[in-house]
């Protein structure tokens, strides 16, 4: 095994287990990021999906019917306000 080998599997490594790839590139040495994120790209496949999860999971609608209930309940009538009955 070459130190390349064992540079590029740290470089696999490290971005599987979700370091962003600017601490990726600056251990690496490399200039610009394009350049670390063009070599590694074969690990992105897993990192997009894993994204695209953590977004899912982000934006399932929550239920919030009960705390807006106990809202519109506790909140104080005012003078001429017309009451709702719903």
């Amino acid at each position: 095994m070459r130190f390349h080998d064992l540079r590029h599997t740290a470089a696999t490594l490290m971005l599987q287990q979700g370091i962003h790839p600017k601490i990726v590139q600056e251990c690496l040495g490399h200039s610009d990021i394009s350049m670390t994120l063009n070599t590694y790209s074969h690990v992105l496949p897993s990192m997009q999906e894993d994204a695209a999860e953590k977004m899912d999971e982000l934006l399932k609608p929550i239920d919030v019917s009960g705390e807006l209930k106990h809202l519109s309940e506790s909140r104080p009538q005012y003078p001429g306000e017309i009451q709702s009955n719903n």
